[in-house]
């Protein structure tokens, strides 16, 4: 660590590898609101908050985990999931009255195609205005989750010792990862109808 009469410790969260604050100033700055999207070892979480000189307001959230009610089985971390977490993040937020948002990855590296911006692809396609790049999105097969069926059924087919390893999870809660892409488009259908229908009844 650097020392000496003009070393100046960072703030906590900094130190901590949670805030940058240069970032968060020019967002903070902007007065809009901000499409955090952070990844766990276990989840993604995809929030709309709003800078308010109390603190942060949470105007919606959505967590991958939350997927399963509306018929998500596969993994909860992939890039479908981000997607789709994303995507039922977006719902909530123009379901709350907030259309529009500004990228907000936090420390995270920004990957061309990772699973942060298929999150920021998913809030975009429910409907919320964020500005980004396209260059930045995943392929559509990758969203799908194509390249996840397309893998497991190799390694089923071919290593089936290995696709234990690696899949023997879900393959023990008799989830069919060869379906993921279909999966894919009725969890997005449901997300959609149920949102869709209660703008109807409004």
């Amino acid at each position: 660590m650097a020392h000496g009469p003009r070393y100046k410790v960072p703030f906590r969260r900094r130190r901590e590898s949670k805030t940058d604050y240069h970032a968060r100033r020019r967002m903070v700055g902007s007065g809009r609101p901000r499409l955090v999207v952070r990844k766990t070892s276990t989840r993604i979480i995809v929030q709309i908050m709003e800078a308010l000189p109390e603190g942060d307001r949470c105007i919606a959230v959505a967590d991958s985990r939350q997927l399963s009610q509306f018929g998500w089985r596969a993994g909860v971390k992939n890039l479908p999931a981000a997607y789709l977490t994303g995507f039922l993040a977006g719902h909530r937020a123009l379901k709350s009255g907030t259309n529009a948002a500004i990228v907000d990855i936090g420390l995270i590296q920004p990957i061309p195609g990772s699973r942060v911006f298929s999150a920021v692809k998913g809030a975009i396609d429910a409907g919320l205005s964020v500005p980004c790049s396209d260059k930045m999105f995943p392929k559509e097969k990758r969203l799908k989750g194509e390249h996840i069926a397309g893998y497991a059924k190799d390694l089923s087919d071919n290593q089936p010792s290995a696709f234990q390893r690696q899949f023997g999870k879900v393959s023990k809660d008799r989830v069919d990862l060869t379906q993921v892409p279909s999966m894919y488009d009725s969890t997005k259908k449901k997300i959609s109808t149920k949102f869709t229908s209660g703008r109807k009844t409004q």
